[in-house]
């Protein structure tokens, strides 16, 4: 099946250099472009792509904002976030808002590919150990609000004993077959846990979730 893709960038080099790598991909088509945020939550509700390569700084409405509305449309896209630099104040907050991941935007042809491969089949944290260097250094921020109005946080007690322990695990950065190494059971059997972590936390991935985490104080930044 094709991935289908929207580039949601302010630069026209930007969009048209990533078009022309992911168009040569046999499996990945780029349906659309915007220009700002406004402009991709409308071609979201147009084109209904299933990735979508979000800028953060654009005019109009940035990249945050965008993402909140797309992952609130429920339309099954998701928001792969794009950045100059891997410590972008900005992109824990895009992850909060609902993005899948980030990229940044010097990946070569292959990790962008790849990455949007990734996100399309639905794993959540791109880079597991850069992503978790990004929520540990930013969930140290004060300002930063909890996330009462994504997660359902009267059921944490609802958790058991082992999806409290993944949901740990998952904010540590461990992919399920890692996790599943270490608590030596079946890959399957973590994928049972880390949905039932989702469901009864009312969040939408594994971002959320590892940013859950550290914001209800299950993991302590480093």
């Amino acid at each position: 099946m094709t991935i289908r893709v929207l580039i949601a960038d302010d630069q026209m080099m930007v969009r048209e250099g990533f078009s022309v790598l992911l168009n040569a991909m046999p499996d990945i088509e780029v349906v659309g472009e915007a220009v700002n945020g406004r402009e991709a939550i409308a071609r979201v509700r147009e084109l209904s792509p299933d990735v979508v390569l979000m800028d953060i700084r654009m005019p109009e409405l940035n990249g945050i904002e965008a993402t909140r509305e797309i992952a609130a449309m429920d339309r099954g896209a998701k928001v792969l976030v794009l950045t100059t630099f891997d410590l972008d104040e900005y992109v824990y907050q895009a992850l909060r808002a609902g993005a899948s991941g980030f990229l940044l935007k010097d990946a070569s042809a292959r990790q962008l590919a790849d990455g949007v491969r990734v996100v399309a089949e639905g794993e959540a944290l791109l880079a597991p150990s850069v992503t978790r260097r990004l929520i540990t250094e930013f969930s140290k921020l004060s300002e930063i609000p909890k996330l009462p109005a994504v997660a359902n946080p009267g059921a944490f007690g609802e958790l058991t004993e082992r999806e409290t322990e993944v949901l740990v695990l998952i904010a540590q950065g461990l992919s399920n077959a890692e996790i599943a190494e270490r608590l030596v059971v079946a890959e399957s059997t973590i994928k049972t846990h880390v949905s039932r972590v989702l469901v009864k936390l009312g969040l939408r991935d594994r971002t959320q979730a590892a940013v859950f985490a550290y914001e209800a104080r299950l993991v302590r930044p480093a």
